[in-house]
């Protein structure tokens, strides 16, 4: 790569990578190995923070004093932006998609202790409006005599991507380390940023992995337009590209289940089934409707070619607390009744 813009160093940096022994040998087939990008951090945990660590940068080089962003009302990205910006002394703007706005739980609460301000937009505001929405949040800072920054949803976008590009050369470092070749890695896919960087380096490094996006949210057409869309404004990030045409971009269809950021049994099942397995929690939004892809497409035989798998544990420990009543599954309710 030519060149790479400068980013702040925020992310607690290599995330290891452990192998799912006990899984890998219930489900059959390649060996599991999951990137422990859950513990990027505590309050900035997850993978937003990779990205953001080039967008912030940008945005304190541009001057200033305000981050915008945008997503769901349990938004891993807004809840590590509204950290980040308050780690550096920063404010931030983060604009939530809700309908009804519910009693503050999991990283809605931690926004507003991290002393974000909210907008509360609606689900047909936020898919047609979003981005002039946080452009008026914008002119208004600026009137204020403010200056902000607006960072896209997931910070998916060209400068946002390249935290993941780092990330795909720290998975080579480590392949080397280990003595182990993934033939295949597997990601969550939301918005595209982390799809698109893992991607661009992996064809630039010129390894020969599969990279697999499970989408969670939308559909693979959609999310095949939308990478190629980040991967061209990379390229003028870095003044250097790769060719590749859409098809090479895979992204496994059809576990999107009931919708966005709404679980079913089975996925809520399969986050049980990990987390007494391997100690290891994934969340209800991403990486559990991304496992239980992952899980289903090995049954099929889609990786018999593969011998060993890594899966990229992007975080979002913080939205299971919200869902809580569905975990109900667990217990006995009965156990809970005080004695009289």
């Amino acid at each position: 790569m030519k060149k790479m813009p400068e980013r702040i160093l925020l992310a607690n940096l290599p995330t290891k990578i452990e192998e799912l022994t006990r899984f890998s040998a219930k489900i059959g087939g390649p060996i599991l190995h999951i990137k422990r990008d859950d513990q990027t951090g505590l309050e900035v945990s997850g993978n937003k923070i990779r990205k953001l660590e080039y967008s912030i940068h940008e945005a304190i080089s541009m001057g200033a004093d305000t981050l915008i962003t945008c997503g769901g009302i349990q938004s891993n990205h807004c809840r590590a932006t509204a950290a980040a910006a308050a780690k550096l002394g920063l404010q931030s703007c983060v604009v939530l998609r809700t309908n009804e706005p519910d009693m503050p739980d999991g990283n809605h609460l931690l926004d507003l202790l991290l002393g974000a301000e909210i907008k509360y937009i609606t689900k047909d505001e936020y898919a047609n409006s979003r981005m002039e929405i946080m452009q008026d949040v914008n002119d208004k800072l600026a009137f204020e005599g403010k200056k902000g920054y607006i960072i896209p949803e997931g910070a998916s976008n060209g400068i946002g991507s390249l935290g993941y590009y780092n990330a795909m050369e720290e998975i080579l470092r480590q392949e080397k380390e280990l003595n182990i070749y993934f033939d295949a890695i597997v990601v969550a896919v939301g918005s595209g940023g982390t799809y698109a960087g893992l991607f661009y380096a992996n064809k630039m490094n010129t390894n020969n992995a599969r990279i697999i996006g499970f989408n969670v949210c939308n559909d693979s057409e959609y999310f095949k337009d939308a990478i190629s869309d980040i991967l061209h404004e990379g390229f003028l990030c870095t003044d250097s590209k790769i060719d590749f045409i859409k098809d090479e971009i895979e992204i496994i269809d059809g576990y999107v289940g009931e919708g966005y950021a709404i679980s079913s049994p089975l996925e809520l099942e399969l986050i049980h089934e990990l987390a007494k397995t391997e100690g290891i929690i994934l969340d209800p939004v991403y990486t559990g409707k991304a496992m239980l892809g992952l899980v289903n497409e090995i049954r099929k035989g889609t990786f018999e070619d593969c011998k060993n798998i890594l899966f990229i544990h992007t975080g979002g420990l913080f939205g299971l607390f919200p869902k809580k009543n569905q975990f109900d599954f667990l217990w006995d309710k009965e156990d809970f009744k005080l004695p009289c």
